[in-house]
């Protein structure tokens, strides 16, 4: 039998930058009213990634793609944060750079490091019509 907490919750916003804050207060508020067992330390991590994926889709997908989606599924065992966006690119993380020519890039490669700090995993997915989803799945500590 499921936890009451439960679920899959899918948002959808505007390719702007003010959909980031909406979405990642929403994914905030959403954790705690269901009464997930997720650490603040893991929420602040999972929030930071959805954070850095939908900055990502607003700033390199907005033209293909002027709506974003957000999914975030629960389980007893995981929370994964997923962003869909209409655009066919498939990103790559930029390895750090110590002569610092590159001044961003490095939101995946901020994604990866969290997810596997966390003992979890990341990956982008291409979509049926095109576009892509590029999500994070970390493991939630055992239920006490």
């Amino acid at each position: 039998m499921p936890a009451p907490f439960e679920g899959t919750w899918r948002f959808a916003a505007s390719a702007v930058d003010s959909s980031v804050p909406r979405l990642r207060h929403a994914v905030r508020d959403l954790v705690r009213r269901q009464g997930a067992p997720v650490p603040e330390d893991l929420l602040q991590g999972v929030l930071l990634i959805l954070s850095e994926l939908a900055t990502n889709s607003v700033r390199h997908a907005a033209l293909l793609s002027p709506e974003i989606g957000v999914e975030l599924s629960l389980s007893s065992g995981w929370i994964r944060v997923a962003v869909e966006d209409g655009h066919p690119y498939r990103p790559k993380a930029l390895a750090a750079d110590p002569d610092q020519q590159h001044t961003g890039g490095r939101g995946l490669l901020l994604v990866k490091t969290i997810a596997a700090e966390a003992g979890g995993v990341c990956d982008v997915e291409q979509t049926g019509a095109g576009g892509k989803v590029i999500w994070a799945a970390l493991p939630l500590p055992p239920c006490r």
